[in-house]
């Protein structure tokens, strides 16, 4: 029966079927195929309608003909069919979507004119059909061999991004012998060509045969599509405990291509395909068997609810609530909700929600960047809730990457050149800073950083940008974060007979980067002590019972979290004249006061008031506005910006023990002679016990505050060095 047809052609709709031979007729009606299936995309995407008369995906492909962005749901509403065919075999359906786009847009386009002047339909161009869907991501660590060729979807963080590159989709070959073409098609993804070992033209007589491999690629016939590498990590909240982060490639392809930089959360659907690796090293040159994973992307949505760089959607209920919750007195209630299990540190709390809100960022005309981000430094005694403050900002932000000092070197936070394994170039790995660009970046043990890795945050933290110029890479990546820094005293804790300088042992140039300065003492106080004591013990007690009910408590976060969002997205607030009067007056009254401070002291405060202090007020003022949605920021504004600026960096510009303030003429004799005293007992180059040593001058009738005194002038003019936790003193040339 096979062959009763041969001389005519009978056509039906079934034109060429997927699965079977076209012999047995109950295989050919059960195997949908691929013409019907055809016939049914164009359908759907010609007649689908969301609404009344309204053809969605009609309009979209008139606006923009080079691609279609479909969402899998619609397809399932229309027919069932598609969804699952389109499930199990994307890389057999999709080239027929995509071609059935083609064909509905040359028919909604009016014809044009061919040669010999009749009207001809356009020809087919290429529709990129990009697909999305409402399903959860899986988890990376969940895809497996029984993934492959299938459509998945996953979610996380870029972290590189290769260089465009061009990809064939075919290649022209041409027969070294006998001229003759052929066309080979090449797999899409990182798939390559399969080309043919022998030429087809059958030799005539006396003509010498074409010879095994006689192909030679002609690369100016051939059609390429512009494809891209990247590189996805999983989301570091979805990682289980103790394990590395996994990392997928993914190739991009077309429109797709450069939409994506290095740092963007995604959540993508693709197709989970293998490739043979090229590099020797992972493929082992002889198991031919195995192949490397990675995931074709045919549809990428930006994670927009836990990303501030897209325009997150927020629905009208929530406009409706922010806007009354701003109404009332929302500076109160916003540092009632930051960080509540801890108690006190209410200056804190406050700088905090500031840094949390931000100020305004400015673009002047003449192309200057005035930041608009307010940094942060907490430095005092070890447990004083410090790095649950940083817990609390990284949870809360809308963006945020928590380091450590001792852990992190200058490249891992701003960025590192790395060269690809296997293309052999270099490209460029964003770190910590670059990462959180437009959040925040929480540094603890920031006192512990190797003070070479802590110069490169000196650009990040004013200019807002990070310049590399390493391995032929020349280039500036964007960092506009803030950043919230923890440190300890070098002591360990926080000496209040020692000066200001002394206990804040970073350098002026990174201290003036910092808008608040706060100093945080753990203060004995049998009322105080009571109080936090009954506060932690009941914060413990209750955890428990919290369990239960957890998803209330991640709901409130939630709302802080979408509340801060929206005043960095809707609200930019300016300062008014009032408002800048009283600031300028301000400004110049506290300079006029550390000057003073200086004469009388003699050297100048540790912590240096400049006009960059003068900034940090502005932007003080402008985030107290944003927590308001407030569009200009008023006296009362400033007047509390002042206040926090006035209880934070100024009170550790004065703090710690001031020498020469208060010595009249005979306690500055007493001191001297106690200096001359201590010289007699210590030889240099001895060791004395500093207990001993005090002992033995009070007894000659001395007091021991002057003794003190002494020791503390000797050890700022580095005539003695404290040893063994400042027990030991000793005595240098």
């Amino acid at each position: 029966m096979s062959g009763w047809d041969e001389g005519a052609i009978y056509y039906s709709d079934q034109a060429q079927s997927l699965g079977g031979d076209g012999g047995d007729p109950g295989s050919n009606a059960a195997a949908a195929t691929r013409h019907s299936v055809l016939q049914k995309f164009k359908e759907f995407i010609r007649s689908f309608e969301t609404q009344k008369n309204v053809f969605s995906y009609r309009e979209s492909l008139l606006h923009s003909p080079k691609y279609l962005l479909v969402d899998i749901e619609d397809l399932d509403s229309f027919d069932a069919d598609l969804v699952a065919k389109l499930r199990s075999a994307p890389s057999d359906y999709l080239p027929l979507f995509e071609n059935a786009a083609g064909q509905v847009l040359a028919n909604l386009k009016t014809k044009v004119p061919g040669n010999e002047g009749k009207l001809e339909e356009r020809v087919p161009e290429d529709v990129q059909i990009l697909l999305t869907s409402k399903e959860d991501p899986a988890s990376m660590r969940q895809l497996g061999a029984q993934c492959i060729s299938k459509l998945i979807k996953v979610s996380g963080i870029t972290i590189a991004a290769s260089r465009v590159k061009a990809k064939a989709t075919y290649v022209i070959v041409m027969c070294k012998n006998c001229k003759n073409v052929q066309r080979v098609p090449c797999r899409p993804g990182l798939g390559g060509a399969v080309v043919p070992r022998t030429c087809n033209h059958i030799p005539q007589p006396g003509e010498e045969p074409c010879p095994l491999d006689p192909w030679v690629v002609v690369p100016d016939k051939s059609k390429y599509v512009d494809q891209q590498t990247l590189k996805l990590q999983e989301n570091p909240e979805d990682v289980p405990t103790g394990e590395l982060p996994r990392n997928m490639l993914l190739s991009v392809d077309r429109h797709l291509v450069q939409t994506i930089v290095p740092g963007t959360r995604l959540t993508i659907m693709g197709i989970y395909s293998i490739y043979q690796a090229s590099n020797s090293a992972t493929s082992h040159k002889g198991a031919v068997a195995v192949r490397q994973p990675y995931i074709r992307v045919v549809g990428i949505e930006e994670a927009t609810d836990a990303n501030s760089r897209g325009p997150a959607a927020f629905t009208q209920d929530e406009i409706e609530e922010f806007k009354k919750f701003a109404s009332e007195d929302a500076y109160k209630n916003i540092c009632s909700k930051i960080a509540p299990s801890i108690f006190g540190h209410e200056d804190v709390k406050k700088a905090v929600a500031c840094l949390l809100f931000g100020g305004s960022r400015k673009h002047l005309p003449d192309g200057v960047k005035l930041r608009g981000d307010i940094n942060v430094l907490l430095l005092g005694d070890p447990s004083t809730a410090k790095s649950q403050f940083l817990k609390f900002v990284e949870k809360t932000a809308p963006v945020a990457v928590y380091t450590s000092g001792k852990g992190s070197s200058a490249a891992g936070l701003t960025a590192s050149v790395i060269r690809d394994s296997s293309s052999r170039e270099f490209y460029l790995e964003g770190g910590a800073m670059v990462l959180a660009d437009g959040g925040v970046v929480c540094i603890d043990e920031f006192d512990k950083m190797r003070s070479e890795d802590r110069v490169a945050i000196h650009e990040a933290m004013e200019q807002q940008t990070i310049s590399i110029a390493k391995a032929g890479i020349t280039t500036v990546l964007n960092s506009r974060t803030s950043v919230l820094a923890a440190a300890n005293p070098p002591s360990g804790r926080y000496d209040d007979l020692k000066t200001a300088q002394d206990n804040i042992d970073l350098q002026t140039t990174i201290l003036s980067r910092f808008d608040l300065i706060f100093i945080v003492k753990d203060i004995r106080m049998y009322s105080q002590d009571k109080i936090i004591a009954s506060h932690i013990i009941k914060v413990h007690a209750s955890a428990g019972a919290a369990l239960g009910d957890g998803r209330v408590v991640s709901k409130e976060e939630n709302w802080l979290k979408r509340y801060i969002q929206y005043c960095r997205t809707v609200c930019h607030p300016r300062l008014s004249e009032t408002a800048s009067r009283e600031l300028q007056s301000n400004y110049v009254k506290i300079r006029q006061d550390m000057r003073q401070l200086a004469n009388e002291t003699g050297e100048a405060a540790a912590v240096p008031i400049t006009v960059r202090q003068l900034e940090a007020i502005v932007r003080l003022s402008e985030a107290l506005a944003k927590m308001q949605l407030r569009h200009e920021a008023t006296e009362e504004h400033v007047r509390e910006a002042i206040r926090l600026f006035n209880a934070a960096t100024m009170d550790a510009a004065k703090s710690g023990i001031q020498q020469q303030v208060n010595l009249t003429g005979e306690m500055a004799n007493e001191v001297k002679q106690a200096e001359t005293q201590i010289r007699r007992r210590v030889g240099i180059g001895n060791h004395i016990s500093e207990r001993k040593l005090i002992d033995e001058l009070t007894r000659m009738g001395m007091n021991e505050s002057i003794v003190r005194r002494a020791l503390i002038i000797m050890h700022q003019r580095d005539e003695v060095e404290y040893k063994r936790e400042r027990r030991v003193i000793l005595r240098k040339a």
